[in-house]
């Protein structure tokens, strides 16, 4: 059995603010993804590589045993149909909000909303717990668009600052819940390869805790 450990991590911000963390387990990639159009990234540790890839993909990856940890954002993984991981715990980075949102001038009740979203299990999700039927269109970007030019009544997107709703005419209304990025392990290796993995969320967790 090979004591190679892969880490599927997604691309972007959450990657910006993962590898700091992992540099302080001394875990180094040799490249940069921004300047290498390398997909598998060695690193200063010889049994640990880093697999850079989109959000959506990670607990793919994860689940079917391509990489045996992976790091990705809370909206992913409640978006994903899929149990072949842990979840041990919060790096708590890349926070934001998951957020219903609304035109700020709209007033109108809706009985049956329709919503605008690329996290159409997350929202179908929320309003079946408060009872509420909706019409789910998908859209993977420019969700703000959606109710200014009528497609849709509300949207439900990720939240940073607030400044893009604003600058277009829209409000937050509910908070659907709080985002940050999780440490995700596949199931079968937390089993074969438990001494490896048990060490880096050992080491993991007390760079977090401090």
């Amino acid at each position: 059995m090979s004591d190679m450990i892969t880490i599927a991590v997604s691309k972007g911000r959450i990657y910006d603010e993962a590898i700091p963390l992992l540099a302080k387990l001394d875990i180094i990639p040799k490249d940069d993804p921004k300047k290498s159009r390398k997909l598998i990234l060695e690193t200063n540790q010889t049994n640990i590589q880093i697999l850079v890839i989109r959000a959506t993909d990670v607990p793919t990856y994860v689940e079917r045993g391509a990489a045996e940890l992976g790091i990705a954002g809370k909206d992913v993984l409640l978006e994903y149909q899929g149990n072949g991981f842990y979840e041990p715990f919060d790096l708590g980075i890349a926070k934001c909000q998951m957020m219903l949102a609304g035109l700020k001038k709209a007033n109108k009740t809706y009985t049956r909303p329709c919503i605008a979203t690329k996290y159409a299990n997350i929202t179908q999700n929320y309003f079946a717990d408060l009872g509420q039927q909706v019409e789910i269109i998908k859209l993977y970007g420019s969700m703000e668009l959606a109710p200014i030019l009528g497609l849709a009544d509300q949207i439900v997107d990720l939240v940073d600052t607030g400044e893009t709703l604003k600058a277009n005419g829209l409000v937050p209304l509910e908070l659907i819940a709080n985002i940050s990025s999780r440490l995700i392990v596949n199931k079968a290796a937390m089993k074969m390869k438990n001494s490896i993995i048990k060490s880096f969320m050992q080491r993991l967790s007390k760079v977090i805790e401090n």
